[in-house]
């Protein structure tokens, strides 16, 4: 919830440090804000891949240079240097390295939370609530709008859906075509986080539908395994255009939470065994505040 505050760098909640630089890191709630320092010599797949096991850095990062220069080099090949007093944009799948003799400072206000955090251990099984959420009539809106605005459409859908991850401290798996994979260790969460997409969505004159489901996901590099995340999928494949649909066990642990549910009947999910009681989130439940 948005709130008047302010804090310091000097006292940050939190600083990762690792060879050739550090990050500060301040938690006001919805943003975590990082100043990050790197000194010359630092490239990312050198100092911070070991620390998130994929090949390339898959946060998106927004943000102002302070001094210092950095060239980013993405993963189809383009490639831009970002130098002080100036803002930037800097989509996953990119390497990046500091360029000359003078360190690289900036402070960057997205993809802060998870950033230079080990990722869980790959093969572990933990359990997670899983959220899919997928844009709902995608090719006849592109063909309606036109690929320019359709362009412009999707990449703000994606900003919102990120900026709403970040916001509920959920994980982004992947994108899914024209949706998302993530996880939460909160069930809570990870429903108000999808309702508040559904409605944010809304003003960008398309509708996404969301299913989720809790149990446990393998970890895998930059996906996540298991029965549990093909339930979540299946939930998602019986949702209504701007419908979010929970399965009957993520229903059992939200009991208490104050969300409001219609219970939308049994059904066989196709591929898995039995039946499986499925309820859809009141539209109320956006409105509804805290974690």
């Amino acid at each position: 919830m948005a709130r008047l505050q302010s804090k310091s760098f000097e006292t940050p909640d939190e600083v990762r440090s690792i060879p050739h630089g550090n990050v500060r890191i301040l938690d006001l709630g919805d943003i975590v804000v990082g100043r990050q320092v790197w000194e010359p010599g630092w490239r990312w797949s050198e100092h911070v891949k070991p620390i998130a096991k994929t090949e390339l850095c898959e946060y998106h990062h927004i943000g102002v240079t302070i001094s210092g220069t950095v060239h980013v080099q993405m993963r189809d090949g383009s490639e831009l240097d970002i130098t002080p007093d100036t803002a930037y944009e800097i989509p996953p799948g990119h390497d990046a390295w500091v360029v000359g003799d003078e360190p690289y400072v900036t402070f960057d206000f997205a993809g802060m939370r998870g950033f230079l955090v080990p990722p869980d251990v790959t093969g572990e099984r933990i359990l997670a609530t899983i959220l899919f959420t997928d844009v709902v009539d995608s090719t006849a809106s592109a063909e309606q709008m036109g690929d320019h605005r359709w362009r412009k459409v999707i990449a703000d859908h994606d900003d919102r859906v990120r900026y709403q991850l970040a916001s509920f401290r959920g994980r982004e798996v992947k994108e899914t075509g024209d949706g998302f994979l993530a996880i939460f260790d909160g069930t809570a969460r990870a429903v108000r986080c999808a309702a508040v997409i559904r409605d944010s969505v809304r003003e960008l004159g398309i509708q996404i539908r969301a299913g989720i489901h809790t149990g446990e996901v393998e970890i895998v590099p930059n996906d996540v395994r298991g029965v549990a995340v093909h339930t979540a999928a299946r939930i998602l494949s019986l949702a209504a255009p701007g419908e979010i649909l929970v399965s009957g066990t993520t229903h059992e642990l939200l009991a208490g939470s104050g969300l409001p549910f219609h219970d939308r009947g049994s059904h066989e999910l196709k591929g898995l065994s039995g039946v499986r009681s499925v309820y859809a989130l009141g539209e109320a439940a956006a409105r509804i505040s805290g974690e």
